[in-house]
């Protein structure tokens, strides 16, 4: 093979022509001398594929060199930092060498891998700053199809002429086991206000304009109307003015192990209070066994009342009657047992801080169902289809990585979670009678509930603001007083402000609370759209059956006097009674007598005196006989 083959074979790759070239200039002379062999196979198609590379980096520089470097550097940086984030996880998979992925029986994503990719991706946003989660609440809900309760209607009442008073109605309950199930997770929502705080301050101190006392301090006019200016967060008088814990030096104190207990109410709370051993304490009737381990039933009482129940009851150191909880208080902030009673009615969230929910019934009440029901039947219910699901800040990185994990979790969730049927978080029964508070206003002066000229300025100074009687108008709002022995709520800002503002006008003004309820409630639903669940007072009966007071107790338990019979002298001075001797009647004729007798034995009446016996005033005539005055 000659160097001219040789040159003309290599020309096609166009290297070889100018070595040769090269060899020449050098002074080499011909190639024909020169035993130069080379195999092209194996050599030249790899020096192309470098010659091909080589001259598209050239290409790059070239054209990289025209479109300014640096802008070139930070989009392949840019790339590869991009890339490195998407497969991060696979490097360090690589890194551990022969050890056997960490994969589940279902193939999804390792816990280890959404760890790490958790904790990495949350280096990079740690610089931006998300919003908080929005809280989850609850949104109502309604029973399945089908169920019992859906096409329950309250039958007409029993046309007994001779009972024409109140009386209970039938309720459609679900089972303790449904309604225990159904006892919601989170908190119902709170229309505008979020954070509700309470004031402390000497009530010896400051503006005073009328009302108030050392217990629930001496709020101003001012304050009062700045209390029902709505905001998100808010801070107003609330009872327990002169100390930081509730019942501690504060008016209403309690024993310290009491103040505990309280504490540890995580949940349900069923409370009452009797006061002047003015009543007999009631047992509740048909509670359950799960009820009975998880319900605080806290009964408060005065030390007249815990001396009474320490000689008549068996109260001891176990500080227990029954299913009740006998909490004692000292130094009551008011004279009048009534006023002290809205302590523990209005001011539960306060006095049980870390309960949920709370039944209040009065001391002569007796209660016949489970709480539980109460709270499913009276308060908000749900439905597992409502159910809101937030995921956490922590988990919406873990949601990107492993959906199918986190829609399954949702699932689960949707199928498992509960509401409470009536989305309302504050009950109470309608009066039976009355619903108009001019009347209600009318009725305690007339029973003597109150002083007179006290029940008139209060009814007059709502006047002033608004307060006009019921209509059609306030639909469908069904009545504007309450019959107020039994409050069910949720301790939730909303209805802790209404108890609060609610207590505030029974302490500034009378303690009739039914005076007050209907304008705290309205001035609340103008400012955020809030109300009040009131039910039926027939319902209320149906769970709760009101008792005598006990001196009323006292007084039918009584024996019914017995009376000595008369000293035998008597007997025998008392005229003998006349016999008395059944004879048919007799009959007469118009012509014989004008008087008819009817029937037997009669006595006859004695003739006037000074009276004539023809007087025509006085004659009867008998049909069939002639009046010959006439003729």
């Amino acid at each position: 093979m000659t160097g001219g083959s040789l040159g003309i074979r290599s020309g096609s790759y166009g290297s070889l022509d100018k070595q040769l070239q090269l060899l020449q200039q050098n002074g080499n002379g011909g190639l024909s001398g020169v035993p130069f062999s080379m195999q092209t196979t194996g050599r030249t198609k790899p020096a192309k594929m470098f010659k091909e590379k080589e001259s598209l980096f050239h290409w790059i520089v070239k054209f990289a060199g025209r479109k300014k470097v640096g802008m070139l550097f930070l989009c392949v940086i840019s790339a590869a930092v991009f890339v490195w984030v998407l497969y991060v996880g696979k490097g360090e998979d690589a890194q551990e060498g022969d050890r056997p992925p960490n994969i589940s029986v279902n193939a999804s994503v390792s816990l280890s891998r959404i760890e790490n990719k958790t904790s990495f991706l949350q280096g990079i946003i740690s610089d931006i700053s998300l919003p908080p989660p929005p809280p989850a609440y609850f949104l109502g809900y309604t029973l399945p199809p089908g169920h019992p309760c859906n096409s329950f209607t309250l039958p007409p009442p029993p046309a007994d002429k001779k009972r024409t008073g109140p009386r209970p109605c039938p309720v459609c309950y679900l089972p303790v086991e449904e309604a225990i199930a159904l006892m919601p997770k989170v908190p119902s929502f709170s229309p505008v206000i979020k954070n509700l705080t309470y004031i402390y301050e000497d009530p010896r101190s400051g503006e005073r304009d009328f009302g108030g006392s050392d217990f629930g301090g001496y709020p101003t006019l001012k304050h009062r109307s700045d209390s029902y200016d709505i905001r998100e967060s808010m801070s107003v008088h609330c009872g327990f003015v002169q100390g930081k814990r509730p019942g501690q030096n504060t008016g209403f104190d309690m024993d310290e192990i009491d103040l505990e207990a309280m504490d540890q109410c995580h949940g349900v709370v069923v409370a009452s209070a009797i006061f002047g051993a003015f009543d007999d304490i009631q047992q509740p009737h048909n509670i359950s066994e799960y009820s009975k381990n998880t319900v605080c039933f806290f009964m408060f009482v005065d030390e007249e009342t815990e001396a009474y129940l320490k000689n008549n009851s068996g109260l001891n150191d176990s500080r227990k009657i029954g299913l009740w909880r006998i909490v004692v208080v000292h130094n009551l902030p008011y004279a009048d047992g009534r006023r002290n009673g809205k302590v523990p009615k209005l001011l539960s969230h306060r006095m049980f801080p870390n309960a949920r929910f709370s039944l209040w019934i009065d001391g002569k009440l007796e209660l016949l169902v489970d709480p539980y029901q109460i709270l499913e039947r009276r308060s908000s219910i749900c439905s597992s289809t409502a159910y809101m699901y937030i995921i956490p800040t922590n988990s919406l990185i873990s949601a990107f990585l492993n959906f199918e994990a986190l829609a399954l979790h949702l699932f689960l969730e949707l199928l498992f979670r509960h509401l409470w049927r009536k989305n309302a978080t504050f009950a109470i029964s309608r009066h039976y009678r009355r619903f108009d508070v001019f009347m209600e206003a009318e009725a305690n002066k007339a029973a003597g509930k109150y002083e007179n000229a006290s029940i008139d300025f209060q009814v007059e100074f709502y006047k002033k603001e608004g307060l006009t009687p019921y209509s059609e108008a306030k639909l469908p709002i069904t009545s504007d007083v309450p019959e107020g022995c039994v409050v069910i709520r949720e301790h939730v800002p909303i209805s802790n402000l209404f108890t609060c503002l609610w207590f505030n006008e029974v302490d500034r003004f009378t303690s009739r609370d039914q005076i007050s309820f209907s304008i705290v409630r309205d001035k609340i639903h103008e400012k955020t759209n809030w109300t009040v669940n009131m039910f039926l007072d027939c319902e209320r009966r149906n769970f709760v059956v009101q008792k005598y007071h006990r001196d009323v107790l006292e007084q039918m338990a009584r024996p019914p006097p017995v009376y000595p019979p008369p000293p035998p002298s008597l007997l025998q001075l008392q005229p003998p009674q006349p016999v008395l001797v059944n004879e048919p009647p007799i009959q007469t004729t118009p012509e014989t007598s004008t008087v008819k007798v009817i029937g037997a034995p009669v006595r006859k009446a004695p003739s006037r005196r000074g009276r004539r016996s023809g007087s025509r005033r006085h004659r009867k005539v008998v049909a069939g006989a002639k009046d010959t005055d006439a003729s």
